[in-house]
């Protein structure tokens, strides 16, 4: 381990002022190992605009690269390849091949793996979802959370987290052996486990792995983004709508909280008012086509989380 959660704690609580400046300097140890042959991922989300803001303030020719997976709200796909020195890359699959080869993910990454490997009959898989360690006992950690999505086993529908891997990440692999650049990425550790877990591993910075890759912004949270993004006045995708405070001072935006690929169920089975819902009022012709021609409809029917 780099780091342990105490120094994450200890980041997240720092100032915006000195995020600032340790993510730029993150960003310029990353663009300096490898001789500027460096580019910036975006999504076309608020994150990665604040992450390509920061990276050409200090190195303004630097590369912008979005994978146009057609998963994008249609003012977020327009602002992503709006923006000036953006390469565009295309999966080779379509979302609906995607869908009918490797299923939907629900309810995030690490459960949807774990049921697609126990349904080809893995033992770390199967023991995952009875809360059990390897050795047989209770887990102590969060294999347990696993046990209450087991009847996911039974599901009529295919489930895994492959679609990502599929629609995002082979295209960016393919472009970064083809450039021999090395990406700069907009997550944070706030978002998911996951990504908690491989900041605490690696830090912002992994230049060691396989596949090499800066994450600068990893101790950032929601917050600063919103606050950076109020202060500097760097424009973001119009879906997003205001930058507000709420009843508690806490900033939010008037429009969409997050955005990531519009037909994505990850997470949805937590909100009051979910994505699908959201799209049925502001986005109906789009909303139609991914409940009917995708069928996500009824998946989302399986699940029993509403969709209008």
């Amino acid at each position: 381990m780099k780091h342990t959660p105490e120094d994450l704690k200890i980041m997240q609580a720092w100032p915006l002022s000195r995020k600032i400046r340790v993510t730029q300097t993150r960003i310029m140890e990353w663009y300096y190992r490898f001789d500027g042959m460096v580019n910036v991922s975006i999504s076309g989300g608020k994150d990665s605009a604040v992450l390509l803001d920061l990276a050409r303030r200090a190195f303004p020719d630097i590369e912008a690269v979005y994978v146009n997976t057609g998963l994008d709200f249609p003012e977020v796909r327009k602002f992503a390849m709006d923006t000036p020195n953006t390469t565009v890359l295309q999966p080779k699959m379509r979302f609906d091949e995607v869908v009918r080869e490797y299923g939907w993910c629900y309810p995030s990454k690490d459960v949807a793996h774990t049921i697609y490997y126990a349904r080809k009959g893995s033992k770390w898989a199967l023991d995952r979802l009875k809360g059990v360690d390897a050795d047989g006992t209770p887990s102590k950690y969060r294999k347990s959370h696993y046990v209450k999505w087991a009847f996911l086993l039974d599901s009529p529908f295919i489930i895994s987290d492959i679609c990502c891997r599929v629609m995002k990440e082979y295209p960016m692999e393919k472009y970064q052996r083809e450039t021999g650049k090395r990406p700069i990425v907009g997550t944070m550790a706030a978002e998911s486990e996951r990504r908690k877990q491989a900041w605490l591993q690696t830090g912002c910075n992994n230049f060691d792995s396989k596949h090499p890759a800066s994450k600068p912004m990893s101790f950032w949270n929601n917050q600063d983004v919103l606050q950076y993004i109020r202060f500097t006045g760097i424009p973001i995708a119009s879906v997003y709508g205001d930058i507000i405070e709420d009843k508690d001072g806490r900033l939010c935006t008037t429009g969409e909280q997050r955005t990531g690929c519009v037909f994505c169920p990850v997470g949805c089975h937590r909100d009051k008012v979910n994505r699908f819902q959201r799209m049925a009022e502001t986005h109906p012709k789009l909303h139609e086509y991914c409940m009917g021609a995708l069928g996500l409809g009824a998946f989302l029917d399986f699940i029993e989380v509403p969709r209008r």
